[in-house]
């Protein structure tokens, strides 16, 4: 963290901060480098998210920090999309859109929020209830990608299947999802 900021931050600010780094650091960085092809880049945009977080002038304005943090993360990958061309065919397979992704629901922390625990649980029982429709190469594919954060080139590899068969499995996968658990995301934007 810059200097200038760190001493224009309250100790209480700056507390926050820190522990909300070593809590949310892994899956942050973990998260981005699924959607860019180079670590150096992911850790540049993580470096922004954490100046952002710093900047904030209250925190405990924040009602749910992890889902903060990967909205910023989210955003900041897509303005590194549109900084450069599209390097290879990976790069048009990340969510690019404006709502959350089924992970980032499922990691929002709801220590402080009934109603989001609740929404959470069933996000979760219908997610694996959608899961089980779909036929078993896009549901591995599904899983491998979002779940376990393998890269759909690491997936083709593993499974030795072409990179072209597997992202059109992954699209697939989601499109399903999204029209099974579209109400759901409708009521978390409402």
């Amino acid at each position: 963290m810059d200097a200038s900021v760190s001493n224009n931050m309250s100790d209480h600010s700056r507390n926050t901060v820190t522990k909300t780094i070593a809590k949310y650091g892994q899956q942050i960085f973990g998260f981005i480098k699924s959607r860019v092809n180079n670590t150096e880049e992911a850790q540049d945009i993580l470096q922004d998210v954490w100046y952002q977080l710093s900047r904030l002038a209250n925190l405990d304005d924040i009602e749910s920090m992890s889902g903060w943090l990967y909205r910023v993360a989210r955003n900041r990958v897509t303005d590194s999309y549109r900084k450069r061309k599209p390097q290879s065919i990976e790069n048009f397979t990340s969510d690019q859109e404006d709502e959350l992704s089924f992970k980032e629901i499922l990691l929002m922390d709801d220590s402080n929020n009934a109603e989001l625990a609740i929404f959470k649980t069933e996000f979760w029982n219908e997610l694996l209830s959608a899961l089980e429709e779909l036929p078993e190469k896009q549901r591995q594919v599904f899983i491998l990608n979002e779940i376990e954060d393998y890269t759909l080139h690491d997936i083709a590899n593993q499974l030795d299947v072409n990179l072209k068969t597997i992202i059109s499995r992954k699209g697939y996968a989601v499109k399903h999802l999204r029209r099974k658990l579209n109400y759901l995301y409708q009521e978390l934007y409402t």
